[in-house]
């Protein structure tokens, strides 16, 4: 399958991985427009060299990766976040993701695994290490949860989606990614895409992350099955 080249930025504080992530990323047909060492230096050059993609670390000197990854999904316009950490502490992946991070992932992760993650934060899909899907989904459960006894918004509010725009929300509540739904509703992946955008829009949300956060609220991932 042909890569979709895209505009990379590499944010890591240790030389070595720095370079060996942008060789893997060029060697895959990517773009890297910058690669930074540090968390203020990236929001500052971020703005020049307007990446598609950021892959940010969290550990950096000077800015933590979580504030860098707020300034970049605030950017005008927003740059995607990948996180490849070596951590998978639950306190860390909830605190990217709350900061608009668009994907998560281990740095014991395969070469292959995280190229594939860097296409599909490209595309606006949310991405994360097996087993940490299933956190950032609990911890939006429970935000859902609270939300309710709080008096969240009420059905008579919330905007009318086609069967069809429903039945694919419903199977991103569960974690499937594009090629999944397109392979269990019997569509195209671009159909899929199509549906995923058009609801997007009517929700007025920005990324996939969001859009998983709004049909837990809205009780869609009922029959959710970590092992799919």
């Amino acid at each position: 399958m042909s890569v979709v080249p895209l505009r990379v930025m590499v944010v890591d504080d240790h030389p070595m991985w720095r370079d060996a992530v942008a060789r893997d990323l060029a060697a895959a047909g990517h773009e890297v427009v910058a690669t930074v060492g540090e968390g203020r230096a990236a929001v500052r050059v971020a703005g020049a060299a307007r990446p598609q993609v950021a892959v940010v670390d969290l550990r950096l000197p000077d800015l933590g990766g979580v504030e860098v990854t707020r300034h970049l999904a605030a950017a005008d316009p927003p740059v995607r976040v990948l996180v490849l950490s070596a951590s998978g502490e639950q306190g860390d992946v909830l605190e990217a993701v709350k900061a608009g991070a668009t994907g998560y992932l281990l740095k014991s992760a395969a070469r292959e695994e995280f190229l594939d993650a860097v296409a599909r934060t490209g595309a606006g899909e949310a991405v994360f290490t097996p087993g940490l899907a299933g956190l950032v989904l609990g911890e939006y459960r429970r935000l859902a949860a609270e939300g309710e006894r709080d008096g969240a918004r009420a059905d008579d509010d919330a905007p009318r989606l086609t069967a069809r725009e429903t039945e694919v929300l419903r199977l991103v509540a569960k974690g499937l990614t594009y090629k999944q739904i397109a392979e269990r509703l019997v569509l195209s992946h671009r159909t899929v895409q199509n549906h995923v955008q058009n609801t997007l829009r009517k929700l007025q949300l920005h990324n996939r992350v969001e859009l998983v956060r709004y049909a837990i609220e809205q009780g869609l991932d009922d029959d959710w099955d970590d092992g799919r």
